[in-house]
């Protein structure tokens, strides 16, 4: 019986996301998918800037910017948001196929050392306090695979999910969204657009030049789940919402959707986790779910590193759900609140025309679109800082070794202990478990979404994941020792 250390089930981007992050770490892993092989869908089509941040840190995001378009703006319920001004390196959405993002990752995930397994579907598994146990199928006959852990990440008919016994609780779809990436003989002047008419809305978005995405929602009807749409259905009803057509032609891809909304009871059953869509599915508004997926896969990776690596107890674990499903209950919330914006009729117009008007308020708009983009996050800490929780600005620096990016020091997935008071570090044995880099800010101020900007702090402790562990503003760095100490010790799950 074949061994590794993480069993992830789905070849998605959430999957290739978390096999990355473990690969980077140094653990064994391998990718099944049911699929028999990849279909080049395009499926998503957006990337927010947190996501882009966190591929920035590591170092996998040019050759994503390369191939996508950078749109400066997103949309609550189709009523378009500036992000122009947010406080970010990527103040924008990256257009670009879902298909482009899985080819990058998977790139990646493999010169790691990833294994990728197509036509391998998880049958089945059992698990004792020790590890899993995943049989697989497939053409090649039943095998079986012995891991640590398993990650179900495959999507919101999870295999993985439904054989754990988790519940998957929420609401039923009211509408029906259709789909087709084509070509257009007769393009609009503006490369993104969405209009409301009649009993639905419809949208046009450039993916790559020559080559759109035509999206419509009807209100007045539900396409039951396995219902095949062809294109000339699409056709027709874009045709019947929109009034013209555009010329499409040549699809590439046809589907629908609904606003079910669903979400885990709960993201872990012993030694068996799921992320991505398996663990959350909703209405795609704002482009939320590669994104929410991706960040799962991130917060994920490095916590199971830590303790199958002896770095922290198995509790750490245990923040999983606790930091990601309220961020996911989130997206489900939002998204429901933009379907309802999204209805027909007078009462909804008038709704749509006040929601319109305070979207030009800074203050609205900076809170809606930092929800969107997952900017302004913050996790629970027993730090009262205001950078505590949050992720950490990509500041520029000067370090002994010369310039340096944040961002671009987050880039071995390990915490890191930045020092910017010019002080040196402590004479204590960490640097084990703990990147340590003296430096100075460019900068005396940062910027943090949602709250402002506030002094550069003196040191800050940095979880593998870009959030903020623990900072000061005092150069002394009062009680950094006994924090290193704890988590050199691997006693205070907290800390991390």
């Amino acid at each position: 019986m074949d061994a590794t250390d993480v069993v992830i089930a789905g070849a998605g981007p959430t999957g290739l996301m978390l096999a990355c992050e473990l690969r980077i770490l140094g653990l064994e892993v391998t990718i099944l998918d049911a699929l028999p092989a990849r279909t080049g869908e395009s499926r998503a089509g957006g990337m927010h800037a947190r996501t882009m941040e966190i591929l920035d840190q590591r170092g996998m995001l040019d050759g994503m910017l390369a191939q996508g378009r950078p749109l400066q703006v997103g949309h609550f319920a189709g009523i378009p948001l500036d992000f122009s001004d947010f406080p970010t390196r990527y103040p924008f959405t990256l257009v670009i196929p879902q298909s482009l993002i899985e080819t990058e990752l998977e790139n990646r995930a493999k010169e790691l050392g990833a294994t990728v397994a197509w036509d391998s579907p998880v049958l089945g598994f059992r698990q004792d306090g020790s590890e899993v146990e995943v049989e697989v199928g497939g053409a090649q006959g039943i095998r079986r695979l012995r891991a640590a852990y398993l990650v179900g990440c495959d999507g919101g008919r999870s295999t993985v999910r439904r054989l754990a016994g988790i519940a998957f609780a929420g609401t039923d779809a009211t509408m029906t969204g259709m789909l087709a990436d084509v070509e257009l003989a007769e393009p609009p002047a503006q490369p993104f657009f969405s209009h409301r008419r009649g009993a639905g809305d419809f949208s046009v978005v450039q993916l790559q030049p020559g080559w759109y995405r035509l999206l419509v929602q009807r209100h007045d009807r539900v396409l039951g789940r396995g219902t095949e749409l062809s294109f000339a259905d699409f056709r027709a009803n874009f045709r019947e919402i929109a009034g013209e057509d555009f010329g499409m032609h040549s699809p590439r891809w046809v589907s629908h959707y609904g606003d079910a909304a669903r979400q885990a009871g709960r993201y872990r059953a012993g030694r068996v986790f799921l992320a991505g869509d398996a663990a959350h599915i909703h209405y795609p508004a704002g482009g939320q779910g590669l994104n929410l997926g991706v960040q799962d896969a991130v917060n994920l990776g490095w916590k199971l590193a830590a303790v199958l690596r002896a770095d922290a107890p198995g509790s750490l674990l245990d923040t999983y759900q606790a930091e990601r499903h309220p961020v996911a209950a989130r997206v489900l919330h939002n998204t429901r609140a933009q379907t309802a914006l999204g209805r027909s009729g007078p009462h909804t117009d008038a709704l749509r025309d006040i929601m319109s008007e305070l979207i030009t308020s800074d203050e609205i708009r900076h809170r809606l679109g930092l929800m969107i983009t997952a900017l302004d996050i913050r996790y629970a800490t027993g730090c009262d800082h205001p950078l505590a929780g949050r992720r950490i600005p990509d500041a520029d620096l000067v370090t002994a070794a010369g310039p340096a990016r944040v961002h671009e020091l987050l880039r071995p997935a390990r915490p890191l202990l930045l020092r910017l008071a010019g002080t040196e570090p402590l004479d204590t044995d960490w640097n084990r478990h703990v990147e340590v880099v003296t430096a100075r800010s460019h900068a005396s101020r940062w910027t943090i979404p949602g709250v402002g900007d506030i002094p550069t702090p003196a040191t800050v402790l940095i979880r593998p994941d870009g959030y903020t562990a623990w900072a000061t503003d005092h150069p002394e760095a009062d009680g950094l020792a006994e924090l290193l100490r704890d988590w050199t010790d691997a006693v205070a799950a907290q800390t991390y």
